[in-house]
């Protein structure tokens, strides 16, 4: 591993380095969120962040093995989860070192509070386990500090009004979230935030499960104005980078058995066109906003392991990053998106590993080497990234 990490290019400082640096860091990773729960007359506070912020519009969240903790394992930590077991929780139960999440890079710089919330229980998927490895000592959910009501799913909106406080009157911090009301099953009967919210799309023209899908992720959008607001009121609104995006598409709406219909496909209505399912499926939406910031829009290809990198290098924290699987979406390395069949898209090529066909996205000359290089780098990634969880590299490289 020390030969490969050897040989890897590190990515370059660039124009975005350290812009946010001793700002507040605010990472939220949003449960079953998609571009099409975002609208201006429904969502505008999400729309905001959106179009205000950093609008990246090539933006992937590949669906790994095990749903949400791998969704969040790849937002928090930079790596590809191993195939066949909850990779987050494997850290936890080895006491490993997860030296790059943001919680320990935080707490190594000092200064900061750490703390990290989640509304459902705080167990579940062994979360008071990797969290506290992942750097936040202080992590509050159901059943451990945060006292929400036991609706299912709960409110995000309601874990703002009581995590807040909590924390707003610090000088500094960096606060994760984990939120749950946008979980499936996507109807009125079994999900209290989308009964809670159905009269809001009482009137569009959608299927019973495609406006419940609208009408929990509503609570999503009432939570971000109540933080927006908070922090507004606190003055710190112009000095907290707010960081978001979802653990994985929402499955619950894409032939799912946990639907009345098991082959139907209210993505595509949602989309209003048939979705195609090897790379559109997983497109999805990152906000990085921060108030009164020079909106840019982002047209290079991206993912969920380069955000890591990414608000490393905006927050200017020192890391190395030829140890992530990531990159730092502004430098000027070779973009690439890899997904769980060993697809990948890069600024050339989308290679679709279930048909074995190289579509070409440039003018660029593409040849047969350059994809069978790429099919290297994708393999290697994946080997590496579980090779770092298996044997704790980290520790061996930074030690405890």
């Amino acid at each position: 591993m020390h030969e490969y990490f050897s040989t890897q290019e590190p990515t370059l400082k660039n124009e975005h380095t350290g812009r946010f640096e001793g700002y507040n860091l605010i990472h939220i990773t949003a449960e079953g969120f998609a571009p099409y729960a975002i609208d201006p007359e429904y969502t505008p506070t999400l729309y905001k962040m959106v179009h205000d912020g950093y609008n990246f519009t090539n933006y992937y969240c590949p669906l790994w093995g095990v749903s949400t903790i791998d969704g969040e394992y790849a937002n928090n930590v930079g790596l590809l989860p191993k195939s066949g077991t909850w990779s987050y929780r494997d850290w936890g139960r080895n006491d490993g070192n997860l030296y790059f999440c943001f919680g320990n890079q935080f707490n190594r710089l000092g200064g900061y509070r750490v703390m990290a919330f989640h509304n459902h229980t705080y167990t579940y998927y062994t979360r008071d386990k990797y969290l506290p490895l992942s750097g936040y000592k202080e992590y509050y959910g159901k059943g451990n500090g945060l006292d929400v009501v036991g609706y299912w799913p709960e409110s995000d909106l309601e874990m703002m009004e009581k995590s807040v406080p909590m924390y707003i009157d610090d000088e500094h911090f960096v606060i994760d979230y984990m939120t749950v009301s946008g979980h499936l099953q996507y109807n009125f009967n079994g999900n209290y935030q989308a009964y809670k919210h159905k009269d809001v799309f009482a009137d569009l023209p959608y299927s019973e499960e495609a406006r419940a899908y609208l009408a929990c992720n509503y609570e999503l959008e009432l939570a971000m104005t109540h933080l927006l607001d908070a922090l507004e009121a606190a003055g710190k609104a112009e000095n907290t980078l707010i960081v978001l995006s979802p653990d994985h598409y929402p499955y619950g709406l894409y032939k799912s058995k946990e639907n009345k219909d098991p082959d139907a496909d209210y993505v595509s209505e949602l989309l209003g066109h048939k979705v195609e399912e090897n790379f559109e499926l997983y497109k999805s939406v990152l906000i990085m906003y921060s108030k009164g910031m020079t909106p840019e829009t982002v047209d290079k290809p991206c993912y969920s392991i380069d955000i890591l990198p990414t608000v490393s290098n905006l927050m200017g924290l020192e890391y190395d990053s030829r140890l992530l699987m990531g990159r730092d979406i502004f430098s000027d390395s070779e973009p690439l998106v890899i997904f769980l069949n060993r697809s990948f898209i890069t600024d050339k090529v989308r290679y679709n590993a279930k048909t074995k066909e190289v579509e070409f996205t440039s003018d660029d000359v593409v040849t047969e080497e350059y994809v069978d290089r790429m099919k290297k780098v994708v393999k290697n990634k994946f080997t590496i990234s579980t090779n770092i969880l298996d044997y704790d590299y980290y520790d061996k490289v930074f030690g405890n």
